[in-house]
């Protein structure tokens, strides 16, 4: 269960989902005192996308969308000027409900988004992954540099293909907001079908130059 105020770390182009991990790199003075203070408590830091924009207001508090994925920070480096290597493994959905100013880094009140599988589920997220890795099966070296094997539970490849795989952020951020797995998985598999409609055109039309 998530505490009901959790610091986030809003990003314009990362895009964290539940079980996958996510390795970051922090250097700036506020976010450096977030991760000390998160390794000092519970450990967790909700990642979120910032909105279109947010680059006129990024010292201050730009626009978020508001589900983000809360990380459990299970490796942290600390380096000699005070930047810090870490890493998140997702752990749960949020939706932001308000955000407290009280600190120099942002903190968010959240309410969590849990993502069960009723049985029903489970078998139709096996039924639509078959169908998922037979689209990839061209790309299977791509798999391979993920670290993608078939031995990954259903809902880990799901979540691991939604965040590693070649989609614009925003794009990202439209799975992460899925209704549930099954939902989510349906979605990644119309978008790497439409990629691959797009590529295949593109390369026809260069052929016919």
């Amino acid at each position: 269960m998530l505490p009901p105020i959790i610091p986030i770390f809003p990003l314009p182009n990362v895009v964290l989902f539940p079980t996958v991990f996510l390795p970051l790199h922090i250097f700036e003075p506020r976010y450096r005192a977030m991760v000390r203070d998160a390794l000092g408590g519970d450990r967790i830091i909700g990642m979120t996308l910032l909105r279109p924009g947010w680059d006129a207001r990024y010292e201050g508090a730009p626009a978020v969308y508001p589900v983000g994925c809360a990380g459990l920070i299970t490796h942290a480096e600390r380096l000699n000027d005070g930047r810090y290597n870490i890493v998140l493994q997702g752990i749960e959905k949020f939706r932001i409900t308000g955000e407290d100013a009280g600190l120099e880094y942002r903190r968010a009140h959240v309410e969590p988004l849990h993502e069960g599988l009723t049985e029903p589920d489970r078998v139709r997220l096996r039924q639509e992954r078959r169908r998922l890795e037979a689209l990839l099966a061209p790309a299977s070296e791509m798999a391979a540099d993920l670290h993608v094997t078939g031995s990954m539970p259903d809902e880990d490849l799901v979540n691991a293909l939604a965040q590693y795989l070649e989609l614009e952020p925003v794009e990202r951020q439209a799975l992460l907001e899925r209704d549930g797995l099954v939902a989510r998985c349906l979605s990644l598999i119309e978008l790497v079908e439409m990629k691959a409609i797009a590529s295949e055109r593109h390369w026809n039309g260069n052929w016919g130059r």
